[in-house]
């Protein structure tokens, strides 16, 4: 299964002038439980045991990543790793060794370029590929794909999963269709009996708050969400309506951005019922910590943690951000970021974001854009 060759089109209005639109190819790639992986790789000893790499559960250490037979105990990575060893008292637990993870990151990304210089990483372990123009395999994506699954399992002793589409959106989700170990393609004739049938949290952008949302709303698939007019998505969402829109429609126009450098990484909730006060907003920064120590341990080398910052929006939509430099970015210095944020307001809370400024070790600068 593959995809069909570029469309030739006539320009309107001149019927002796042509171009060429070409339809186009984006393979996601995501790595199976990337860490632990290479960990089992490098200790043979430690496959088929539950295994889950991070910190230690005496010093409030979190899940980084966990193999499958930990899956099967209900744990996932950002998890407290006392609540991990709680569910799973057998859990062989290994220090995170990120020299090694980057390294073998760097080698992938080696292979990718062997097809396509238009790569976005997301993290160590994850990328797009945008192959439209490539001519490697008769330029088909899913024999590209295959390729390079094969070559980094023989070159890496490590498995990686793919999804081939038409737009990022989509090709994101087939990458998870078939894990561990999958490849799955979705053509673009594909698209709109494919997208249909997916349920709205799977779409980008979709958190728990707006999937609970539009559950109230009897929306629960793209076929349901299709039901709405724009005029409707809107009223209800704001400008993300737009965006569902198309969504539900499989329309994701976003490029693959090449070498794009991130400027800060952050993790933000936005609640049900409004925090009241600021003990209530105290009681949720550890687990938005820990999500957000899980996604920094991801970052490839080229970065350098700088300034943490909270974010506040407040039940009336307005909204503060405040950082500060030179502060740790430990539990007790996030609480004082917050409680600063939270005076300049001092109402309900109906978001919380923590985050780090990024130094970009390659530009030397800082990044200082919000989120």
């Amino acid at each position: 299964m593959g995809f069909p060759p570029p469309r030739w089109a006539a320009t309107d209005g001149d019927a002796g002038a042509f171009f060429v639109t070409l339809q186009r190819k984006i393979i996601h790639i995501d790595c199976d439980c990337f860490y632990a992986a290479i960990e089992m790789r490098d200790d043979p000893s430690l496959a088929g045991k539950p295994l889950a790499v991070g910190g230690s559960p005496d010093k409030r250490g979190v899940v980084a990543t966990c193999n499958y037979e930990a899956r099967a105990y209900g744990l996932h990575s950002a998890m407290a790793m006392r609540t991990a060893v709680k569910l799973c008292p057998d859990l062989t637990i290994v220090r995170p060794r990120m020299d090694v993870y980057r390294e073998t990151s760097r080698e992938i990304h080696a292979i990718f370029r062997d097809y396509t210089d238009q790569i976005e990483p997301l993290s160590l372990d994850e990328a797009y590929l945008d192959v439209t123009g490539s001519e490697r395999c008769g330029g088909s994506a899913t024999r590209i794909a295959r390729e390079i699954r094969q070559r980094v399992w023989e070159t890496l002793h490590i498995t990686v999963s793919a999804g081939v589409a038409p737009n990022k959106f989509i090709a994101k989700i087939a990458s998870d269709w078939r894990k561990p170990n999958g490849l799955f393609v979705v053509t673009p004739d594909e698209v709109d009996g494919f997208v249909a049938e997916l349920p709205v949290k799977k779409l980008h952008g979709v958190g728990k708050v707006t999937a609970e949302k539009l559950a109230r709303l009897g929306i629960r698939t793209c076929a349901d969400l299709r039901d709405w007019s724009r005029i409707q998505l809107a009223k209800e969402f704001g400008s993300f309506g737009e965006r569902l829109w198309g969504l539900s429609r499989g329309i994701d126009e976003r490029p693959v951005q090449v070498d794009s450098r991130r400027q800060s990484i952050s993790v933000e909730n936005t609640f049900d019922q409004d925090l009241p006060d600021l003990a209530a907003c105290q009681e949720e920064l550890p687990s938005l910590l820990g999500e957000l120590e899980r996604r920094m341990t991801r970052l490839d080398a080229s970065y350098r943690p700088g300034k943490p910052f909270i974010k506040l929006k407040f039940h009336d939509f307005t909204q503060t951000t405040l950082e500060q430099a030179g502060a740790a970015r430990d539990l007790e210095s996030y609480r004082l970021l917050l409680g600063q944020a939270f005076a300049r307001g001092n109402k309900a809370v109906r978001l919380i974001g923590v985050g780090v400024r990024l130094v970009d070790l390659r530009g030397a600068h800082e990044q200082l854009s919000l989120f």
